[in-house]
């Protein structure tokens, strides 16, 4: 029986203070950002997701981006090592909330680095980004741990945004969306998309056709509603400034044992 349990932290008082890596900073209004956090926890438990907060890390400006903190398939979590040494502070929380929901875990160990967010998974294909935060011995590492289970690895390389889901992210039927410009080798998808805006090409699939997405691709929630899906849209400006999406502010566990 498929599981709908979602991971999420909420933002930390240092959040403004976010890694960028391809963007201009911002002022980042925190206040505007907790906001809009509320809410997007709440449009997951309002499609039938039941939200667990991960103990917050509040000396981690990125740390509301849980999802680069832990890979899952099936009811197996990897670990992650981020590639931001900053970051490597995330994971405990996040060890600790997935082994209280009885998942088996693994850990990605140095030289490895492996960000979540350079993790696209379609049926039993992971697609890993090859990058600036997830070297050789990450993607080899989440190999071993994963095609065991029945997983295919197929890394991609990763050279023009931060995380290969930054470029791109899957409808229920897995084609892929995504914008051309930003990607380094779209060849590697047989079902691709193009979407007229970059934050466009982040969906969440919160169950049937329903996909939360961000507020600010409103031409591609029109694309996609006219193919038969239906947009959830969340306001999430503050964390689009810190080059955060609709994906990495959650972690979905569909398929623990329940």
């Amino acid at each position: 029986m498929p599981s709908k349990k979602a991971l999420i932290r909420r933002p930390g008082p240092r959040l403004a203070e976010g890694l960028l890596t391809h963007l201009e900073r911002e002022t980042v209004d925190t206040g505007l950002a907790a906001e809009q956090w509320e809410a997007y926890a709440e449009a997951l438990r309002t499609h039938g997701w039941e939200t667990v907060e991960v103990d917050p890390a509040d000396d981690c400006p990125d740390a509301v981006f849980v999802e680069d903190t832990v890979v899952m398939y099936r009811n197996v979590a990897l670990i992650t090592r981020p590639g931001a040494e900053s970051r490597r502070g995330e994971t405990a929380g996040v060890e600790e909330a997935v082994a209280r929901l009885g998942c088996s875990v693994n850990w990605v160990w140095e030289p490895g680095t492996l960000d979540g967010g350079d993790v696209l998974k379609i049926g039993d294909t992971i697609y890993v980004g090859r990058g600036g935060r997830t070297n050789a011995a990450g993607v080899q590492q989440l190999r071993a741990v994963f095609e065991p289970l029945g997983a295919r690895v197929v890394a991609v390389p990763v050279g023009k945004v931060l995380h290969l889901k930054s470029a791109v992210t899957a409808l229920p039927d897995g084609t892929v969306l995504g914008r051309i410009p930003q990607l380094d080798a779209p060849s590697l998808f047989p079902r691709f998309l193009p979407v007229p805006e970059e934050s466009g090409a982040h969906v969440v699939l919160l169950g049937g056709d329903k996909l939360l997405m961000a507020a600010s691709a409103p031409k591609t929630a029109e694309l996609l509603a006219d193919l038969g899906h239906e947009p959830v849209p969340v306001d999430i400006s503050e964390f689009e400034k810190l080059e955060g999406c609709v994906t990495c502010l959650s972690v979905r566990l569909r398929e623990l044992y329940v």
